[in-house]
């Protein structure tokens, strides 16, 4: 499983981003990990296209980024105490999704925690908020906060594609899950759900069909769960369909708390940025907290 013994949470203060840093300090004391509070003053006069050196924020930037550091110093000190974790506060001056990423590579982040929502809902709907602008920067997994986080995660779902990044979505979901139950669910695709609704208008039986592609699907998810059979209990689930529809569905049904899955699967590359990729559409569509695992070794 991957050792998570960095985490990064960014905060703006909102009541969503309460729900990051909680979150964010729930699994840092799973894991016994150092926890970073992070949070990004974005100077008045820094606009889109605008980038301003160091030297160039006003006194005022810097007198607020002093307020906003008392602030996250005093939220730390709660933290530590709640939770028993080491706590490290810092503040930027900058975009704020240019600065997380930053951040979390300068201090090898395992982990950096965000919130779907911020304070800034108006510029979100201009811009682009803040997360999808991270995802598409940080090289670490990203988890995406909705939930409250009172509670740890209680029913985990790690969306699988086969392709190399499935490994580690799965090491991930077990990672967090705290002891919750993770099932694996592979989607057949969506040409399997252009198929089969032909079949249904042109009254053809693909029975035979849909059951071979299922059997196949199964001995691949045997495959990739083979190396955890005797550590870990994990559900297997398959099912036809839309990915990020049946994805989300499932999600509801199931009153799924956590989805974790690949950031860049099979159909991947430019069509990820015209179409919209599966974890994309899922990261925004799912109503609970989705974890995004990036290609590569965990």
């Amino acid at each position: 499983m991957p050792s998570l013994r960095c985490i990064v949470a960014a905060t703006d203060f909102s009541s969503f981003s309460e729900r990051v840093v909680q979150r964010a300090a729930r699994i840092a004391q799973q894991h016994q990990a150092e926890m970073h509070l992070l949070h990004v003053v974005r100077p008045l006069d820094l606009y889109p296209g605008l980038t301003l050196g160091p030297d160039e924020f006003g006194q005022h930037d810097q007198d607020l980024q002093q307020a906003e550091q008392n602030r996250l110093n005093a939220m730390a000190a709660t933290l530590a105490s709640e939770f028993g974790i080491r706590v490290h506060t810092v503040t930027r001056l900058g975009r704020a999704h240019t600065e997380i990423a930053a951040y979390a590579q300068e201090v090898s982040a395992d982990l950096v925690a965000a919130g779907a929502r911020g304070e800034s809902m108006l510029m979100d709907l201009f811009l682009g908020s803040t997360v999808s602008r991270l995802l598409r920067v940080a090289t670490c997994p990203v988890l995406i906060v909705r939930k409250p986080a009172g509670e740890p995660y209680r029913q985990v779902l790690a969306a699988v594609d086969f392709s190399p990044v499935s490994a580690s979505v799965v090491d991930h979901a077990l990672s967090l899950a705290e002891g919750a139950r993770v099932d694996a669910l592979h989607v057949l695709g969506s040409e399997v759900e252009l198929r089969l609704r032909k079949a249904k208008l042109a009254q053809l039986d693909v029975t035979d069909w849909l059951a071979r592609l299922r059997t196949e699907a199964g001995k691949q998810l045997d495959s990739l769960l083979e190396p955890i059979a005797n550590s870990a209990a994990v559900g297997r689930l398959i099912l036809p369909g839309f990915p990020p529809v049946a994805i989300c569905q499932h999600i509801d049904d199931g009153h799924i708390d956590l989805v974790v899955l690949g950031r860049h699967g099979y159909g991947g590359g430019l069509q990820d940025w015209l179409l919209g990729s599966v974890s994309k559409d899922v990261a925004f569509a799912a109503a609970c907290d989705v974890l995004l695992i990036s290609p590569g070794p965990p």
